[in-house]
């Protein structure tokens, strides 16, 4: 195979990709021995100098006083975010004393139907069991208010992010201006913007909401500008030549034509404002967010996962519901939606008229006495003085001695300008020029904020993080590609390690590994992970059947078809696996600051326990700039006819 694969047309385009490579490598050479003497003889070597720093510690708390003195009295206040503000609050409140009034046996019913209308009897049954486990583990009133509260900021979600997607979608040059915007919106930990919407808001329900639609509008205005630019030419023209006016084409033709991406973009919307419903609950936000909150808060693991199940439940039905709803594959042969609703609101009433309205308190089931004895058995026998292996605080230490201090050594002992030229080479090598100016101006912004070692050492922590996801990652993923059986047990894992609540998760973690960096870095890679294995399982399975099958009959093994054949020809997928890997490792940093990450993920914490406003912002945006960077380096760019190297 080695031989016939040498003597192919394809080695010619592998070797002007090696030798664009080399030339790319000669360029930066050639460029860094001009620069870096120069830059060595002006501001010294070693960290960023401190004369490229920009203060922005006392603007931002002019402006944070400014704020805090002119809340109450300013017209910009009390006419427009006033008028924001109650608008929230009466539709949350709305919401929810609707939810309350259908009663439990009406909310449940209304729930099924919906599922049934939509995909069918097993995921009536499936939501019907959901809906009865929230209310079995006695967190029936949390999980409406967390309803009402997703509900509202769903749908402020959906409006915001369709009109977005609408002009980027409409508009090359608007996209063009909204990309970077989404890019901030989507990279930007919750914990850097929570504090100026307290600080405009205040604490309470529609900060939680407004700050909600910040981080779940993005996914919706993306796919909603994708599913524009890719409607079918010859639709639109046959359309066209109709006579039709450009909005008619828009209702007519375009919206129809994107109907499975708008619904991809619902369920992605969903998927991220349920992720924010425990950070929320630092603001004022109540419900199944708070009580987790409350629970970590006492290191109550077991309440805090009887809190944690419902938003887990939640998450899986509406995801499995839109996912039906975006695929099509609603039954024929069912009743309307009027009947679904009618039903629903027979079961309401009916609940209404017995006095039923409440969940019972003798229908409750209390799991978090035996859940805290299993993580104090773990802790008790896991932790330390296991035979041979050791136990998981031995892990964390060799893991934060033999790979985080190193890791975070070695950048932060390379000299700044080195950093910046490291970046470039693998920014261009993977991607143009641009690619390359793009990741450097973001990474040479973490050091103009005055945050260049805190920032390594999130870096080290995220790549070590990275590493470990994809080994991980990749392993699993090959497993299930090869057996249909091996990933229908993977789903529900996934399901549950994708939609459960990171604070949820980071007290066993820290149970078992303690407090510090290592701990930080198993969080990011239980939430990585399954992004990781599922692009991953998709690549690999989506190869051609026919590459395959041709590789056989010439007698490769397995191994040789993974590696020569799938691996390869999945590369895409891959790419994409590395990309999102980075980007949800970055995503727990802040996270990681409460168990002992430190870094910006401590700042950004910081900043906004303490109201510091120029701590919190500087830290997030050093985030940001670092996920731009990393996103830069690791996703490649297409190259354009007569541009790029």
């Amino acid at each position: 195979m080695a031989t016939v694969t040498a003597s192919t047309p394809r080695s010619l385009p592998t070797g002007l990709l090696r030798h664009r490579a080399v030339h790319k490598l000669l360029l930066i050479a050639l460029a860094a021995a001009v620069l870096v003497p120069l830059a060595n003889a002006r501001w010294a070597s070693g960290s960023w100098p401190h004369a490229l720093t920009v203060d922005l510690t006392s603007p931002l708390s002019k402006a944070s006083d400014w704020i805090i003195d002119n809340r109450d009295s300013h017209p910009l206040f009390l006419y427009f975010f006033g008028y924001v503000s109650n608008a929230v609050v009466i539709s949350v409140r709305a919401v929810y004393l609707v939810l309350l009034g259908a009663g439990w046996a009406g909310v449940t019913a209304l729930g099924a139907l919906v599922a049934w209308r939509v995909a069918g009897v097993r995921l009536a049954v499936g939501t019907t069991a959901a809906f009865l486990a929230c209310g079995l583990l006695g967190m029936w009133v949390p999980t409406m208010q967390t309803l009402a509260l997703m509900v509202v900021a769903v749908l402020a979600s959906v409006v915001v992010g369709v009109l977005l997607g609408l002009a980027a979608g409409l508009s090359r040059r608007m996209d063009k201006i909204l990309r970077p915007v989404l890019d901030t919106m989507q990279v930007m930990p919750a914990y850097a913007y929570l504090l100026p919407v307290v600080l405009v808001f205040g604490m309470g329900v529609p900060a939680a909401v407004l700050a909600t639609v910040v981080y779940a509008a993005p996914p919706m205005a993306r796919l909603t500008a994708l599913g524009l630019q890719g409607a079918d030419k010859e639709v639109l023209e046959a359309v066209e030549s109709l006579g039709t006016t450009a909005r008619q084409r828009l209702l007519t033709a375009r919206i129809p034509l994107a109907r499975k991406e708008l619904l991809l973009g619902l369920n992605q919307t969903i998927m991220m404002a349920l992720s924010m419903a425990v950070i929320a609950s630092v603001i004022g936000a109540a419900g199944l967010g708070d009580r987790v909150y409350q629970a970590l808060a006492s290191v109550d693991v077991g309440a805090a996962l009887a809190a944690g199940i419902p938003i887990v439940l939640l998450a899986v039905v509406l995801d499995r519901v839109t996912g039906a709803a975006g695929d099509g594959t609603e039954p024929r042969g069912r009743a309307g939606w009027a009947y679904a609703l009618a039903g629903a609101v027979v079961v309401a009433v009916a609940g209404r008229l017995l006095g039923r309205l409440d969940w019972p308190g003798s229908w409750t089931l209390n799991i978090a006495e035996p859940v805290n004895r299993a993580v104090d058995w773990m802790t008790d026998h896991l932790y330390s003085g296991v035979p041979v292996v050791g136990g998981t605080a031995d892990w964390a230490g060799h893991f934060t001695t033999w790979v985080l201090d190193p890791v975070r050594d070695g950048l932060q002992g390379l000299p700044w300008w080195s950093v910046l030229l490291i970046v470039a080479t693998l920014a261009w090598l993977i991607g143009t020029w641009r690619t390359a100016l793009t990741a450097v101006l973001a990474m040479a912004a973490i050091g103009v904020l005055g945050v260049w070692t805190p920032a390594l050492d999130t870096l080290s922590q995220v790549l070590a993080a990275v590493a470990v996801t994809l080994v991980l990652g990749f392993a699993t993923a090959v497993a299930a590609a090869r057996s249909d059986r091996v990933e229908r047990l993977l789903r529900p894992v996934l399901d549950v390690f994708q939609t459960m609540p990171q604070f949820v998760y980071l007290i066993p973690v820290v149970a078992l590994f303690g407090v510090g960096r290592a701990p930080a870095a198993a969080a990011a890679v239980v939430y990585a992970l399954p992004a990781v294995v599922r692009i991953t399982t998709q690549g690999l399975r989506q190869v051609d059947p026919a590459a395959m099958e041709s590789s056989r009959s010439l007698g490769a093994t397995s191994w040789q078809q993974l590696r020569q054949v799938q691996l390869p020809l999945a590369r895409p997928a891959l790419l994409l696996a590395v990309n999102q890997g980075v980007v949800l490792v970055l995503a727990v940093v802040v996270i990681g600051g409460l168990v002992g990450g430190g870094a910006l993920g401590y700042d950004t914490v910081f900043g906004l326990a303490q109201g510091d406003l120029a701590t919190g912002l500087v830290a997030g945006a050093a985030i940001v700039c670092l996920g731009l960077m990393l996103d830069r380096v690791t996703q490649p760019t297409e190259r354009r006819t007569g541009k790029g190297a």
